[in-house]
């Protein structure tokens, strides 16, 4: 099992009527044809869809109101840089990268000549001791910087949320610091455990209360025009977060395989923690983009 890489500093601190006769207009127009065999998919699609997910030995009941992952392992294929790319029926998925202080000075101009297209940039964490609120030390010049060079930019926040009400502060943190920016890629909520000698605040906090964290800092995020995102891997996936409460929120998977193997869908892919992309002085994390092609 590959643990969520550990971004924190070293510092502790239901449809209307009136859509529902546009839905019957629309199947009208549709072939008899046409129409059986979709219900047919449909159908081997609910018949043949397990009732649990089979992951360290236990049996996790599926979640029912969440997309499933369709992508085709035969499709992620690495390039001549090493990098993994997929495309499937003429469509791409998008390379990037997401950094924080620990890559140091990076030229984003070489970056963008490389072929990355976009950049998730941590924008700040909270203290696992203090409970601190902090920004990034290069958030500011890592925004501008690959915002200039013409790559879309996201950003991610390092939470160590106890409470709902900690969770709105962070979202309102984020929201303040991203004002005016062209944000196109998500921004995300990233939660983790701390695993030190002298523990952290959030060693407690069960799956539940994170959920609603999450919730809340995703609730604010789309209220104010961005999109929100979840950080996860496998473990907090499957047995950590009530993901059925976060089903209209799109997922940011790490996972370092070949193909990713998460059961459910979702939007972006961080493949590996040990990239090398020029422009940056050693590791960055690799990540591959999906546009919204599943529905």
């Amino acid at each position: 099992m590959h643990h969520l890489p550990n971004r924190e500093t070293a510092t502790p601190d239901s449809s209307p009527p009136r859509k529902r006769r546009r839905m019957l207009k629309w199947a009208l127009g549709i072939p008899c044809g046409a129409l059986l065999a979709l219900g047919a998919i449909a159908l081997w699609i609910t018949l043949t869809a397990p009732e649990t997910i089979s992951y360290r030995g236990q049996e996790i009941p599926v979640v029912k109101e969440l997309e499933v992952n369709r992508y085709d392992p035969t499709h992620f294929v690495p390039n001549e840089q090493g990098w993994i790319t997929y495309q499937d029926d003429s469509r791409t998925a998008v390379t990037g990268i997401d950094v924080s202080f620990y890559q140091g000075e990076i030229d984003w101009q070489a970056v963008a000549e490389s072929g990355v297209e976009f950049a998730i940039i941590r924008l700040g964490y909270r203290g696992y001791a203090t409970g601190a609120l902090q920004t990034d030390s290069t958030f500011q010049q890592n925004l501008e910087g690959a915002l200039q060079a013409g790559l879309d930019v996201g950003v991610y926040f390092f939470s160590q949320a106890t409470s709902v009400l900690e969770a709105e502060e962070e979202a309102d943190y984020v929201l303040e610091a991203i004002r005016g920016y062209p944000i196109r890629y998500p921004v995300v909520f990233d939660w983790e455990f701390i695993h030190t000698e002298d523990g952290a605040r959030t060693d407690h906090v069960d799956g539940d209360t994170v959920t609603q964290c999450a919730r809340a800092f995703c609730d604010l995020v789309k209220v104010a025009g961005y999109t929100p995102a979840l950080y996860l891997n496998l473990e907090m996936g499957y047995l950590f977060y009530d993901l059925g409460e976060l089903a209209d929120v799109s997922f940011w998977l790490a996972d370092y395989q070949p193909a990713p193997s998460f059961y459910y869908n979702f939007s972006m892919w961080q493949y590996s923690s040990q990239g090398t992309v020029p422009g940056i002085q050693g590791n960055v994390d690799m990540n591959l983009y999906f546009p919204a092609w599943q529905s």
